[in-house]
């Protein structure tokens, strides 16, 4: 598919929803925030209900510090719906891939069909990882890409070249959002998008019902560790992007905290390794407002060192 197709296919979506929601829906009420404090560790069973704070530690983007040796398996970063490796001399991950490879790791961003269903994006994640050559990797996946990382490992035979999976605003329990949109009271702005001969598959498998279905078949593959990141936008100081505004409020008043598109809740699979205050676009480096808010140079370098706690990786094991 053309790849301008896809952003206007993302920017439709969202225009259509977004009106609808907010001519039907009252405005939530602001929730009254504590200050953050810092956390002494980033691991969390349950959660917070305090809002979402900054990881720590984060390795500084002005002096990058080489990663431990074990860390040093490639790391494939797998884009999420309507998502590309680069388009136009933009990049999905904004210069995650090129962060990692100062810190002496080597990257791949790898592109997927855009809207397809996820045995298709699947499928073509495997065939990517193959082309790359690397007897074994470490893979980070955004939204809809670690639905299809999970499938490629655990259906495709894709574990056979995985140490770890950490997935980062992945909807793992389905999206408020993707129940209005497949068969909900707003299935109509999909059919008009697919009226324009836009596939949208993936919608399909982001709903409630659809995810409790994959779940209950695509179970955790042995040998391969599994940990998420959980993002959010829960303080009043932090920005919400114009585009995400009215879905963060539908979904804050139907479902609680979430980073525009996916509730915290859903976000949770295997390890926790830290809960960060991002929407979901800062979750890849694009920000919106002048100030920063949120390093994402600094969560991938520490996702990629909290790797090194994965096994060590014998070749005679592959």
């Amino acid at each position: 598919m053309n790849a301008t197709l896809v952003v206007v296919a993302l920017l439709i979506v969202i225009a259509l929803v977004g009106a609808i929601v907010l001519q039907r829906l009252p405005k939530p009420p602001r929730p009254e925030v504590a200050e953050p404090a810092v956390e002494d560790s980033v691991e969390h069973a349950e959660p917070s209900e305090t809002p979402l704070v900054g990881i720590a530690p984060i390795p500084s983007t002005r002096a990058p510090t080489p990663l431990p040796v074990r860390a040093s398996l490639p790391i494939v970063l797998v884009h999420g719906l309507f998502g590309f490796d680069r388009l136009a001399g933009f990049e999905y991950f904004r210069g995650i891939a090129r962060h990692l490879e100062s810190l002496g790791c080597r990257a791949h961003a790898v592109r997927l069909p855009p809207a397809h269903a996820v045995p298709e994006r699947a499928a073509a994640l495997v065939a990517a990882v193959a082309a790359l050559g690397h007897a074994r990797v470490d893979v980070i996946a955004h939204s809809l890409g670690g639905l299809d990382a999970r499938y490629a490992i655990a259906k495709l035979g894709l574990d056979r070249h995985v140490r770890a999976l950490v997935t980062i605003g992945t909807p793992h329990h389905g999206s408020p959002i993707a129940d209005l949109l497949v068969g909900g009271r707003f299935d109509r702005a999909r059919r008009i998008v697919r009226a324009i001969g836009i596939p949208l598959d993936a919608l399909e498998w982001l709903s409630t019902e659809s995810l409790a279905r994959f779940n209950a078949d695509v179970g955790d593959a042995p040998g391969v560790r599994y940990a998420c990141v959980v993002g959010g936008v829960r303080a009043a100081t932090t920005p919400v992007p114009l585009p995400l505004v009215p879905a963060h409020a539908y979904i804050r008043r139907v479902a609680g905290a979430n980073d525009g598109l996916v509730t915290l809740a859903s976000q949770h699979w295997g390890e926790i390794l830290a809960e960060i205050e991002a929407d979901h676009f800062a979750q890849i480096g694009w920000r919106v407002s002048i100030r920063r808010t949120f390093d994402a140079l600094g969560l991938y370098a520490f996702v990629a060192a909290r790797l090194a706690d994965a096994p060590a990786y014998s070749p005679t094991a592959a």
